[in-house]
């Protein structure tokens, strides 16, 4: 078994991180923050008030000369030395986020720890490399020059799924630009963020450079998203919340960046790999328990493979080993909360009015009934436009749809409000490369599903939001692009002045 995290110890002071420094909330709440793989509570701590965001946005505004005035090796040195910090506590980062997730150890271990260190490490490099257009003369009497310049205060907002991956993608291209941030991780789950900002800290950060608000969305999140001074909201999440955090934003005029719900299609063509089809959706499925907004949830299968497919999925979904996230042999943890165990038993239990449950659709018995665990699930015979193909579940439930022709494959696929990530399954180049161009989403693997890397941008299209995460294109979100214009002439008198008074000089 690997080391248990013993939050209360690591949080005595508190779940805020403001200044350099932890400290208690103020709004006079207490949350209790449980391990979902036994329902027992591991730390309680008094909630962020709007006190506290206000304190933490003074403590970024404070500290956005120096960080924003640094040049760019400097701040690639300091996320250098941060990597380096996060690589040092990698077994604790694995642990807490295990913990308070209920991760299975070897996807903390393999996937959420490296992928967040290794994308420390490309914008240490990328804060070197903000680019813009060549200067040059593109009037004849003027030399042009772009300047990429950062944007402010940002606030970000992250959800429970991901919390160490989303406190990576959130923070380090804004501060690898040259931003101050506050961002409140999900209340239920703070552990690997607070560990995250002190990483930064020992990394020689200067103080009041990232900030952490462990608060409720209504009080803490809605205060950060409509604070005067700060200058841009990043937040992940459910689509129906992002419709909110746009509202608040525009009130302020903000420069905004969501990245909402998905509902991902796994489109297999007759002429696919069936046995790479078969493991690909059932891996890409059940990572994170299915909490994972790019998980495979739709498999669209062509006529002549649908049979096999179907049988083979559910075969090898009845052999996950469900069980203990400590136990290294473990391969599918609990959901987040006994709350959102029963929201995906909802919708496994109303489609059996109109489907066929081939797998799973039951919550395991004995030791692990006390945790939130759900046994992995096909659901198979549903309409296109039915509750389950439509909707956002969010467990580890996948349905499987036939298809004839390519043209309904595709159509198919992009028949929901969502477009975040997709999959094509095929030998035939001209069908995947089809498939790539035209199924709407933000990204499409080709043979592959879920495979992320830090120097390729993660983002969607429709309901799934707008702007890229990882990447140099995430700059894009987190730098104000100016244009600077140099007269080169020395007149006192410019040829345009005429059209504003008097003659042609």
């Amino acid at each position: 078994m690997d080391h248990r995290f013993d939050a209360t110890e690591r949080f005595a002071e508190g779940a805020q991180f403001i200044a350099g420094s932890l400290r208690g909330g103020s709004s006079g709440r207490t949350q209790e923050v449980v391990d979902p793989a036994t329902g027992g509570t591991v730390y309680s701590y008094e909630l962020a008030g709007t006190a506290d965001v206000d304190a933490a946005v003074e403590a970024a505004r404070q500290a956005f000369p120096e960080w924003g005035g640094a040049t760019p090796g400097e701040r690639s040195d300091t996320l250098h030395r941060f990597a380096a910090a996060l690589a040092e506590d990698a077994d604790d980062l694995a642990a807490a986020e295990s913990l308070n997730c209920g991760k299975p150890i070897k996807l903390s271990k393999e996937f959420d720890v490296p992928g967040s260190i290794d994308n420390a490490a490309f914008f240490a490099g990328a804060a070197r490399h903000l680019e813009g257009k060549a200067a040059g003369e593109y009037s004849a009497d003027h030399t042009s020059v772009i300047r990429r310049e950062p944007i402010g205060v940002v606030g970000s907002i992250a959800p429970w799924n991901y919390p160490l991956q989303m406190a990576a993608w959130k923070v380090l291209p804004a501060i690898a630009a040259g931003n101050t941030i506050v961002l409140k991780p999900a209340e239920i789950t703070p552990f690997t963020s607070l560990l995250f900002a002190q990483a930064a800290q020992r990394a020689g950060l200067p103080d009041g450079v990232l900030n952490i608000v462990s608060g409720a969305g209504r009080d803490a999140g809605e205060r950060l998203v409509g604070h005067p001074s700060v200058a841009m909201t990043s937040f992940t999440g459910s689509t129906a919340v992002g419709k909110r955090v746009a509202e608040i934003a525009t009130g302020t005029v903000k420069r905004l960046h969501l990245e909402l719900g998905g509902k991902a299609p796994f489109v297999v063509f007759d002429d696919a790999d069936l046995e790479a089809a078969v493991h690909g959706a059932v891996a890409g499925a059940l990572i994170n328990t299915g909490q994972d907004c790019t998980a495979a949830t739709r498999a669209y299968v062509q006529r002549p493979l649908y049979d096999a497919f179907v049988s083979g999925v559910a075969d090898l979904m009845a052999t996950v080993r469900l069980g203990d996230p400590f136990d290294p042999s473990t391969d599918l943890g609990p959901l987040i909360s006994h709350t959102q165990r029963d929201r995906v038993a909802g919708f496994v239990d109303r489609a059996r009015g109109y489907a066929t449950v081939v797998t799973g659709g039951e919550a395991p018995g004995g030791e692990l009934a006390k945790g939130a665990y759900y046994r992995p699930t096909l659901v198979a015979g549903a309409a296109q436009d039915s509750e389950i193909v439509q909707s956002e579940i969010f467990g580890p439930v996948l349905v499987v749809l036939p298809f004839d022709s390519d043209d309904e494959g595709i159509a198919l696929a992009n028949d929901t409000p969502y477009g975040l990530a997709a999959s094509a399954w095929s030998r035939d180049v001209y069908r995947t490369g089809r498939a790539s161009r035209e199924i709407n989403a933000g990204c499409v693997w080709v043979n592959d599903h879920i495979p992320i890397i830090s120097e390729m941008p993660h983002g969607g299209a429709k309901a799934s939001g707008f702007g890229k995460d990882m990447s140099a294109y995430s700059f894009e979100e987190y730098t104000q692009v100016k244009h600077v214009m140099y007269d080169n002439t020395a007149a006192a008198r410019k040829d345009w002045h005429r059209t504003i008074f008097g003659d042609r000089p």
